[in-house]
């Protein structure tokens, strides 16, 4: 058994290249092989979200506060609030991110296959963000 004590791992900054707006990524767990699945509390603040991307083996994400929005390519854009769980399947292409006027933070949760557990594409423009 390994316990993470709070405040153990170091919060890090979202990458601009994944990522528009300022994102704080904590890191929750990560565990060795043979386990693949893996987490991290992410915040957003107001009008910061991901780049369109997929995972291999789909996403969960688990909304803890604030107000966001969620969208997978071609569908409506939904917004999500606290307490709500959002899956997403393997190969959809999607993004996620807080609301113009509010911060979110979800935790997510994804598997690795064959060690990739993300595939960035481009940024999420303007005019998809506030259609």
């Amino acid at each position: 058994m390994e316990i993470k004590r709070s405040g153990s791992q170091p919060s890090g900054k979202g990458p601009a290249e994944y990522f528009t707006g300022t994102v704080r990524v904590d890191p929750l767990f990560n565990p060795p092989t043979p386990a693949r699945a893996f987490g991290a509390s992410v915040t957003f603040e107001p009008g910061a979200r991901t780049a369109w991307h997929t995972h291999p083996l789909g996403q969960t994400l688990i909304v803890a506060a604030g107000c966001g929005r969620a969208q997978r390519w071609g569908g409506a854009m939904e917004e999500i609030r606290p307490g709500d769980v959002v899956w997403i399947p393997p190969g959809e292409k999607h993004w996620h991110g807080a609301t113009s006027t509010t911060a979110m933070t979800h935790i997510a949760i994804q598997e690795q296959l064959d060690g990739k557990a993300v595939d960035w594409m481009e940024q999420v423009s303007d005019e998809q963000y506030e259609p």
